[in-house]
């Protein structure tokens, strides 16, 4: 007789991972022969997201992500939210802060990856990470115009919001992140579904963000939050105003001595 492999999804044994003090139990299919003799399940490696989440994630977001006081549930939040989250180094925080701001991203990109992937072993859904494709410029920034920016600003230099929170400038934001952040809509930014602007859409918008990103805006040198040729000439009047009486005054006191 031939022998064959023959897979039960419905059989799940139990395994423990640890990490420190932290449990959390992991489930997974294993496959027995139809050969004579108990079968055994073959014992499986430790998943690099398994540790990283329970090393970096857990302490505030708990271990099955079910959240606690230092952090908010992950349970359906999706893969584009923790990409986005832990690309743009939002996530992990060193310190609980009102507004995670962007910084250099803690994790390679296999481990971002794999904590992705781990994330979503806990179900729910959510947004996936989008696939974005060349758009059209003129309907990028026609869209643009109109969804965003009110918040980050006609250039897309970003601006400050209610309570202390910032809508964070957009020329470091690639492609991916920024269509992430249409779908995910994180901090005080509303999300846009597929039944808002669909996918073509955003091609479209983040073609439009990304030509922002490239434009010389500033040729002059700092942006002086782009306030227009009137005040930013006041402005470089005013200083040079204090300069002038700050030398006068200064060989007045010369003078003096």
């Amino acid at each position: 007789m031939r022998r064959r492999e023959v897979t039960l999804p419905a059989l799940h044994p139990r395994r423990i991972l640890a990490a420190g003090s932290v449990l959390v139990l992991a489930v997974g299919p294993v496959a027995f022969a139809s050969a004579p003799g108990p079968a055994t399940p073959t014992p499986a490696a430790t998943d690099l997201g398994t540790q990283l989440y329970l090393e970096q994630c857990a302490s505030c977001h708990g271990p099955q992500g079910q959240g606690s006081q230092r952090g908010p549930s992950l349970l359906g939040v999706g893969p584009a939210s923790v990409d986005f989250q832990l690309s743009t180094g939002r996530m992990p925080l060193s310190q609980e802060v009102p507004q995670a701001e962007r910084r250099p991203p803690v994790f390679s990109a296999e481990e971002i990856s794999a904590l992705v992937g781990h994330v979503a072993s806990f179900g729910g859904g959510g947004p996936q990470i989008p696939r974005v494709a060349p758009g059209d410029i003129v309907s990028g920034r026609e869209i643009f115009a109109a969804n965003c920016a009110p918040c980050h600003g006609a250039t897309g230099s970003g601006a400050v919001l209610t309570n202390g929170w910032i809508a964070p400038q957009l020329y470091d934001a690639s492609a991916v992140q920024v269509a992430e952040a249409v779908r995910v809509g994180p901090g005080l930014m509303p999300a846009f579904p597929s039944q808002v602007l669909t996918d073509r859409q955003v091609d479209d918008l983040t073609g439009y963000v990304r030509r922002l990103r490239s434009e010389r805006l500033d040729r002059g040198g700092e942006p002086l939050g782009r306030l227009g040729p009137l005040a930013e000439g006041l402005l470089a009047w005013v200083v040079v105003l204090a300069l002038l009486v700050g030398a006068v005054r200064w060989l007045g006191r010369r003078a003096g001595q």
